[in-house]
């Protein structure tokens, strides 16, 4: 028994020492961006305090972020939401939309109908009756301007519906 833990021990450690070391033929490459290169980094997100304001300016970004997650708007007034892709990929890699959800719409349910609504830039034909407004699907250096009109006070939910972006793509709307 004593022979099969040293043995075990002696295994474990040369796996160690060959996966530390790495393997000496393989030559490291490096990427230097050039103007065809899509540059994936960005600035962390730093949301800050709502204002009310029916005019909205919000980006997306290639790191999958909204700039900014809470608005406050009017309740009754014509709201008018520009939203501009400030990345570099194309749509359909990492397009962007924004997508206002009536209270009560379940996140999970709608972002799982719209990852089937390809066809129609994610947004899920049968699920009209859940949306107030969106914007069309956006990719990198687009934008897109709407106008819509929240009749009652509350806080609503909105997202980007590509597909996996929801989880962190998300925000309020507070109409006052």
């Amino acid at each position: 028994m004593k022979t099969t833990f040293n043995s075990a021990l002696i295994a474990i450690a040369m796996t160690m020492v060959l996966f530390s070391c790495g393997d000496s033929t393989k030559q490291e490459s490096t990427v230097v961006p050039t103007a065809e290169t899509p540059t994936v980094a960005a600035e962390p997100v730093t949301p800050v305090a709502a204002e009310l304001s029916n005019v909205i300016s919000l980006e997306g970004n290639d790191m999958m972020q909204f700039n900014q997650t809470a608005f406050k708007v009017a309740a009754g007034q014509l709201v008018t939401l520009t939203l501009k892709h400030t990345g570099k990929m194309d749509k359909t890699a990492m397009g962007h939309n924004f997508v206002l959800l009536k209270p009560g719409t379940d996140l999970v349910a709608f972002s799982t109908k719209a990852m089937e609504a390809k066809d129609n830039e994610y947004i899920p034909k049968g699920e009209s009756a859940s949306i107030l407004a969106h914007t069309k699907l956006l990719g990198g250096g687009e934008s897109d301007t709407i106008t819509f009109t929240v009749a009652e006070k509350g806080t609503y939910e909105f997202i980007c519906s590509f597909p996996g972006h929801v989880s962190m793509m998300k925000g309020k709307l507070i109409v006052e």
